[in-house]
């Protein structure tokens, strides 16, 4: 059986749902977490199953380990330590480190 080759509209489509997935789960965050889990779950699957990334803002909300939705003050602790983000889930205590990027300002 031949593979189905992965078209750049199916990719986009995903992309949107990626996207879609997540607004959601920053809606429903407040009244239910469990759903918002769900939500970033399934989009994590979608990016799996097309082979796609997901984008870098929206991969720092969530957590590689449990797929719990990260929300600072509610379900994550964020600290700047020696040039670094540390961004610890508070479900499963996995911890996150990324560099501190220097926005550029437009003059």
């Amino acid at each position: 059986m031949r593979w189905k080759s992965r078209t750049s509209g199916t990719k986009r489509i995903a992309e949107e749902r990626i996207a879609r997935l997540f607004a959601l789960a920053s809606e429903t965050f407040g009244s239910d977490p469990a759903f918002a889990n769900r939500y970033v779950a399934l989009a994590r699957q979608i990016a799996m199953r097309q082979r796609i990334s997901i984008p870098r803002d929206l991969r720092h909300r969530f957590c590689r380990r449990c797929s719990a939705y990260l929300v600072p003050g509610a379900n994550a602790r964020v600290r700047v330590q020696r040039g670094k983000v540390i961004v610890t889930c508070l479900v499963c205590g996995h911890q996150k480190r990324y560099p501190v990027v220097k926005r550029h300002r437009k003059e």
